[in-house]
């Protein structure tokens, strides 16, 4: 049976990361919901607003039903323009900006992108570094400055290291370096050459063989490599590996990147670099 749908609005006067992010979380309380999301970013004029409102009352007129609008707009004659569609109203400014100016005794300074604009120059250089140096040092291609990096996730092919590096670049600065566990170096126990010296920065990532077999399938469908077996191979001669040389590891299988990077910050205590 086919579930009710809604319709849910993010709207920003930036690039909508927060709304979406916050909005999100809310709607993924609501799973007897289908919901059809549609963003709209840089709503940071009267005129766009307007537009946006009048798209919003169109989707209300044919669905019959009130759409769910999460905004995250500090200009306040924006944001009326836009209460006064025909949509429920959730703003995160409004819904805590008030309590924190009681609070802390002092007016809010109303100033629109602080959240993800660029506001220190050296932080957001550190960041863009680690995205670079990540880049450089993916499915070591190179040991060129290895010994620079803050971690080194390893792992079979498809098991999800490339995208954990890069959010844990991205998103915390980060420098991750990945190494992936080729036939020839699961032949051995031991560590690959190249990261020997580097024993300590290693974190392992694994899977279950049946997920990688489906990712592996849709990548290079009836090969070897794709193979049930040789999955089921691979993961459980690399876990040997992580076992005998004390490498922590987890599984991928039913994560999502933001959790793996969470986690793995977490097991290695590094710290965000900006």
């Amino acid at each position: 049976m086919s579930l009710p749908t809604r319709h849910a609005f993010f709207i920003s006067d930036r690039t909508g990361i927060t709304a979406e992010s916050m909005g999100e979380a809310l709607l993924f309380q609501f799973d007897t919901f289908e919901f059809k999301r549609a963003t709209y970013p840089f709503v940071d004029t009267l005129e766009k607003a307007e537009e946006t409102v009048a798209l919003i009352n169109q989707v209300a007129a044919a669905s019959h039903t009130r759409p769910l609008i999460f905004s995250s707009i500090v200009d306040k004659e924006i944001s009326r323009i836009i209460q006064t569609s025909a949509g429920l109203h959730l703003s995160f400014f409004d819904a805590f900006i008030h309590t924190m100016e009681t609070e802390l005794g002092v007016a809010s300074n109303q100033k629109v992108g602080r959240t993800h604009g660029i506001q220190d120059p050296d932080r957001y250089d550190a960041r863009m570094e680690a995205v670079n140096f990540s880049l450089s040092h993916d499915d070591g291609v190179s040991d060129k400055d290895l010994s620079h990096a803050d971690v080194i996730l390893m792992g079979v092919s498809r098991c999800g290291k490339t995208p954990t590096c890069l959010y844990l670049a991205l998103q915390y600065g980060i420098r991750a370096a990945n190494y992936p566990l080729t036939p020839d170096d699961l032949e051995s126990t031991d560590l690959p050459r190249m990261l020997k010296p580097f024993k300590h920065k290693i974190y392992g990532l694994t899977i279950e063989p049946q997920r990688l077999h489906h990712i592996r399938s849709e990548r290079r469908p009836g090969s070897r490599y794709a193979n049930i077996d040789n999955c089921r191979s691979e993961v459980n001669e690399a876990e040997s590996m992580f076992r005998q040389h004390n490498i922590p590891f987890t599984s991928t299988t039913h994560k999502s990147v933001e959790e793996l990077a969470a986690g793995i910050l977490q097991a290695t205590r590094l710290q965000r670099r900006f």
